[in-house]
């Protein structure tokens, strides 16, 4: 199959198949990958998702099912099908998969799945809906390739054989002992090179990375790539193993919390989805605004403390737009830096230190080069140098501020322990409009009245 991007051309095609037969349906599903099915479903409606579900094998069903996104709420579309079909699906579908779309219906829908599924089946997914959803346990597939210390390679060899049945793809065998506690890993490559008469135990690397269940799936992820793992296994406080994430999952997570970062800097709520409607938005986004009113009264009382200059030397007001515009540019920069090197690892205190020092000094630079452009339009345009000198002054001050307190405010957040993408944005943009309000009217009303 060719690889292609999905345009408003490929749905339209599907709708039209859709009125057609199942046959050219079937057709023309062919030439679609199951993630590209998935996207599509975005675009149509459930009674014709449950159309082309009902059409294709459960195997292919369960792979675009577990490709869908949270926001096209795959839930639904499961609790919607017939149940026979239901259970194919879901047989066919990693424990991992299967626990997220059914963590999302409520405990009716819920029980009732489960009650379907093979006994087998239910009680795994029973115990990983335990976990938190952002947790390693929430993220853990428990279908893992293991065999024991004891055994020899021929054992092993007939374990990995059985056991792989059930597991589409693996990439580490786990080595246990006694009562399922892990001992460490072994690779498959390692198992087939040993002579004929080799233990497990010869072979096993003790020396691996491993997590806790409870441990926050960002960790998790940062863990996976720092050490450029394709599976970590997770087990429990007596080193007992539960389970495995795979890098694969771990992209999803990496783009969830990408996600739910930028919008929390934009001062839009994490539980605000992408697709969703305008009245969830409004509930979303209105609080954040109405504090952010209130941070831009502050700024306002400034202009009205200074109202007797702006209104002796009316030219300032144009001015006050660049100094504050500039000023939140300049911290919105710093910001986005700092928030993303605190995503990335926690600084220490020395980090932190330069980390503020180096956005200071970026913030000295960069106002002193802007000032000098505006000192020169001030002074060729108004006829005046000394009006140049006190937007020079205000530029380059309100740029310092922005530096500190684009990379001193999140940090700070952090240490105290409020999440630094929530809160900082509306914090620095008060700092900067205030600041830059009080330096470019302050040093109006000491140099130019």
């Amino acid at each position: 199959m060719q690889s292609f991007e999905l345009d408003k051309t490929d749905i339209q095609k599907i709708k039209q198949a859709l009125e057609g037969s199942e046959e050219e349906l079937l057709l023309l599903l062919e030439d679609y990958h199951a993630s590209e099915i998935a996207i599509i479903f975005e675009s149509i409606s459930l009674e014709d998702q449950k159309k082309i579900i009902h059409l294709l094998p459960a195997d292919l069903a369960s792979e675009i099912i577990s490709e869908m996104s949270h926001e096209a709420h795959p839930e639904e579309l499961l609790i919607e099908i017939d149940a026979e079909k239901r259970q194919e699906i879901i047989e066919e579908l990693d424990y991992d998969d299967a626990t997220d779309i059914i963590s999302q219906m409520d405990a009716e829908d819920q029980q009732e799945i489960l009650e379907e599924m093979d006994k087998e089946d239910a009680v795994n997914i029973r115990n990983l809906l335990t976990y938190p959803e952002d947790t390693a346990g929430g993220l853990m597939n428990t279908q893992v390739i293991k065999v024991d210390a004891e055994m020899s390679k021929k054992q092993a060899i007939d374990q990995i054989i059985l056991q792989s049945e059930e597991i589409e793809e693996f990439y580490t065998i786990y080595v246990v002992h006694d009562d399922n506690v892990l001992q460490g890993i072994v690779s498959l490559k390692d198992i087939i090179k040993s002579k004929a008469n080799a233990k497990v135990a010869d072979l096993v690397n003790t020396d691996f990375i491993y997590v806790r269940a409870d441990v926050d799936q960002e960790e998790v992820a940062d863990l996976i790539s720092q050490y450029n793992l394709t599976s970590i296994p997770v087990v429990d406080v007596n080193m007992r193993l539960l389970g495995r994430v795979t890098f694969d999952d771990v992209i999803d997570v990496m783009e969830e919390e990408n996600t739910e970062d930028m919008l929390k800097i934009a001062g839009v709520s994490e539980d605000e989805e992408l697709s969703g409607n305008w009245i969830e938005a409004v509930k979303s986004r209105l609080p954040w605004l109405i504090l952010n009113l209130g941070t831009a009264f502050l700024a306002s009382s400034v202009i009205r403390y200074f109202e007797p200059t702006v209104s002796k030397i009316v030219v300032l007001a144009g001015y006050m737009t660049i100094i504050a515009g500039m000023g939140g540019n300049a911290a919105t920069q710093a910001l986005a830096v700092t928030v993303r090197r605190i995503t990335l690892s926690d600084l220490t205190d020395s980090q932190a230190y330069r980390t503020v020092i180096k956005e200071l000094t970026v913030g000295f630079i960069n106002g002193a080069v802007n000032g000098l452009i505006v000192f020169a339009f001030a002074f060729f345009y108004d006829g005046s140098p000394l009006l140049g000198l006190v937007i020079f002054l205000a530029m380059t001050g309100n740029l310092i501020i922005a530096g500190i307190t684009g990379a001193g405010i999140p940090l700070l957040l952090k240490r105290v322990g409020i999440d630094p993408a929530i809160a900082s944005s509306i914090i620095i943009t008060t700092f900067t409009d205030v600041f830059g309000f009080l330096l470019l009217l302050g040093l109006a009303s000491k140099l130019l009245l």
